[in-house]
């Protein structure tokens, strides 16, 4: 798997700079006792991640003209749900992780209450950006991204499919299971990166199918490659452990498969998100880049 293409390597620098600045700006550290909890929301917000899902966000919003200082708001509301996830899947309870985008986890650089308590205030965070009116002026727009986020990241989106993935070490899943599990755990968030767009552009609910399409292969074209990162990639790159899901027995697209099922897999279902996009002109072409560069990252 190679690094991204020389296409997308200046989207993705732009939106890591612009969600590091905002993040920068807006978690200013207190002169006050509330200071390390501050401190630990930078450690696991600025700098470090692929950024991917912010870039989702803007990529959808530009098809539909939304512009680009309102589409950010709403990218960097979906990178503090992803970033609180990750301090919490890091944390002793989960996954017990040292290591997280090249630096110590949150809980290492920290303390574990601290963690929890960065986590919690992220996840807030991105729910007081996107009720504001900076966000968008219709108060049922925001109410939509609210409810979309909601599903996205809780018991019927990424909460849930961590909570099957907690139990996946005494349970065998199947092909079927690991699929739902990913879906959940994975997905629900990339869906809602393309649903963002659609709410933001006032988007008729029939007319968002191929984004639909597109986002739910592509999610799954991202596990699998992440899978398959697992078994061969680099702790260097990677920034953190790799062959976890091996060492526990947990079962995997590539367990499941085979590598090279997997990555023929995983070519299909990028090709097959790319088709949903047919309809749509240059503007899409953002995103049928991310969608190459799922299955080509080395990390």
């Amino acid at each position: 798997m190679a690094a991204p293409s020389k296409s997308l390597r200046p989207a993705l620098d732009a939106i890591g700079k612009a969600i590091d600045q905002r993040f920068d700006r807006l978690l200013t550290v207190p002169e006050d006792t509330r200071a390390p909890l501050f401190k630990a929301m930078r450690h696991a917000a600025i700098g470090g991640g692929k950024r991917m899902r912010p870039l989702l966000v803007v990529a959808s919003c530009d098809l539909f003209d939304v512009p680009r200082e309102r589409a950010l708001r709403v990218a960097l509301a979906i990178e503090c749900i992803h970033v609180y996830s990750l301090i919490h899947d890091d944390l002793p309870c989960m996954d017990d992780d040292d290591m997280r985008r090249g630096k110590p986890t949150v809980h290492k650089a920290f303390d574990e209450a601290t963690a929890v308590l960065a986590g919690d205030s992220l996840h807030d965070f991105a729910y007081d950006l996107l009720s504001h009116e900076d966000t968008h002026l219709d108060p049922f727009v925001r109410i939509d991204l609210i409810r979309a986020l909601t599903a996205a990241s809780g018991a019927m989106g990424m909460a849930g499919g961590q909570m099957m993935d907690l139990v996946a070490e005494h349970t065998a899943y199947d092909l079927g299971g690991v699929t739902r599990l990913q879906q959940l755990k994975t997905g629900a968030l990339i869906g809602f990166c393309l649903e963002a767009g659609a709410i933001m552009g006032d988007v008729p609910e029939a007319e968002r199918t191929p984004l639909r399409g597109y986002a739910r292969d592509l999610g799954l074209a991202f596990q699998i490659a992440d899978d398959l990162l697992d078994v061969e990639g680099s702790e260097e790159k990677a920034g953190k452990a790799l062959r976890k899901d091996e060492d526990a027995g947990k079962a995997t697209f590539v367990s499941l498969l085979g590598i090279e099922r997997a990555r023929t897999q995983a070519r299909m279902l990028i090709d097959q998100a790319i088709e949903h996009l047919a309809h749509f002109d240059h503007r899409a072409d953002l995103l049928r880049a991310i969608a190459r560069f799922a299955v080509e990252r080395d990390r």
